[in-house]
């Protein structure tokens, strides 16, 4: 398939830029309240699992390196399926994407009001959740329809927050751990790994996002695999650390804070007054994080209707006054409202994970294809180990996703087959 140019685009972001980049995206909301879960399913023996997925998140994010330098176009994988593999894996991607970030979104909301519940029980009302989630919603997507400059400055404002209350715990709180509480005498079962790594999962997606920009970095042979490396190395410390905190601080009772266990760490080491520090860095950072995805995720939606990998003209419309895709915009935040008042966070959490784990294996696959139909140039990054790291990153994210129950992998499979009816009826139609 023919590679189609950006034009227009400058190359200058560097490689601070991108790595700066990765790590905002990637740390998210998921962090606040996934330690207790994980505690909870793993015990002192909760690391294992963030080892593994920093392990699987940096194959899959070096398989995005090579497909970045051999599709510079901006898109990120939408672009390398559709490129590799035509426009039946673009529509799958699409529609992938689109799944996992409503699901994650909606498991963001709901983190968010249980946070908030720590503090205002009144959230722990569905009535309460229902009316405080059209609310979220509703502003964000007016923000939004009414321009990019406004949604921009929301994210940067919400950025530093979601840093700070991290840092803090880790800081005050390495000097408080207990070393009894970190013990553990044997590896859980690959099952019980299995079943928590993919909902700890969801917490190191999101560089995907980040690399969207290859077609604006300078250098992207040396600068995309760099970034990549040092952004997921970074990321992974981090989480460790604050696991490793949280357990050591609080022990036991880790696995019984589900709904803001940083907030119970914050509480320990500075009283009320760190319980409040962590609490409002915690709102604020899933609010971001909410906010960038309204941001983001509908001018995906507005490009796959424009480019018509989705079959709905109505989202690629763009508002005649504020040049913004308001329907796109309006359309995915009432999908995302509807989600988190019917799903709860495990579940929702666990969904999001299994539909972008399906797209990384898909751009894993997509890395043989490119060698075969791309040309190798001094400016395409080549992934060492020649087919190693390709295949084991496929073979991982396999692994990870048998730890979806029965139904879930069947249902999975029926989803798949109706889009792909939808696609060749269209395609057949058009």
């Amino acid at each position: 398939m023919k590679i189609k140019k950006d034009r227009g685009l400058k190359r200058e972001i560097g490689f601070w830029g991108l790595s700066s980049n990765l790590v905002n995206i990637i740390v998210g909301a998921g962090i606040f309240v996934l330690p207790a879960i994980v505690a909870a399913g793993l015990g002192s023996a909760a690391i294992v699992a963030y080892l593994f997925c920093g392990f699987l998140i940096l194959l899959i994010m070096f398989c995005f390196a090579e497909a970045g330098t051999r599709v510079t176009n901006t898109g990120g994988a939408y672009t390398y399926l559709e490129t590799a593999f035509g426009n039946y894996a673009g529509y799958l991607t699409a529609i992938f994407f689109f799944c996992s970030s409503i699901t994650s979104d909606a498991a963001v909301a709901n983190a968010l009001a249980g946070v908030l519940s720590s503090v205002f029980p009144i959230f722990d009302l569905t009535w309460v959740r229902l009316v405080f989630f059209g609310v979220v919603f509703s502003g964000l997507a007016a923000i939004n329809v009414l321009g990019v400059r406004q949604g921009i400055g929301l994210v940067k404002f919400t950025t530093v927050a979601k840093l700070v209350p991290l840092l803090l715990i880790v800081a005050l709180g390495w000097t408080e751990v207990n070393v009894s509480n970190l013990q553990w005498e044997a590896l859980p079962p690959l099952t019980d790994i299995g079943a928590i790594s993919l909902i700890l999962f969801w917490a190191f997606q999101g560089g995907e996002s980040g690399l969207a920009v290859s077609g604006e970095v300078i250098n992207p042979r040396k600068t995309i695999p760099k970034s990549i490396f040092v952004s997921i190395i970074g990321v992974l410390v981090l989480y460790g650390l604050i696991q490793v905190v949280s357990q050591g601080v609080l022990g036991d009772e880790l696995a019984n804070s589900q709904d803001s266990p940083l907030a119970k760490v914050g509480e320990r080491l500075l009283g009320p007054v760190g319980f409040t520090i962590v609490t409002l860095g915690a709102a604020f950072s899933m609010f971001g994080n909410l906010s960038g995805e309204i941001l983001n995720i509908p001018r995906v939606v507005y490009g796959a209707a424009r480019d018509r990998a989705i079959p709905v003209k109505a989202l690629a419309k763009i508002h005649p006054r504020y040049g913004t895709p308001y329907v796109a915009i309006i359309f995915y935040t009432t999908t995302v409202i509807i989600l988190a008042s019917v799903g709860g966070f495990k579940l929702l959490a666990s969904l999001s994970g299994a539909f972008m784990l399906v797209i990384y294996i898909g751009v894993a696959f997509a890395v043989f294809r490119l060698r075969k139909t791309t040309p190798t140039t001094k400016e395409t990054y080549v992934i060492p180990g020649g087919k190693i790291i390709p295949v084991a990153a496929i073979a991982a994210g396999a692994w990870l996703l048998t730890g979806l129950d029965r139904i879930a992998l069947i249902g999975g499979g029926v989803f798949i087959a109706a889009l792909t009816v939808v696609f060749f009826l269209i395609r057949r139609r058009t």
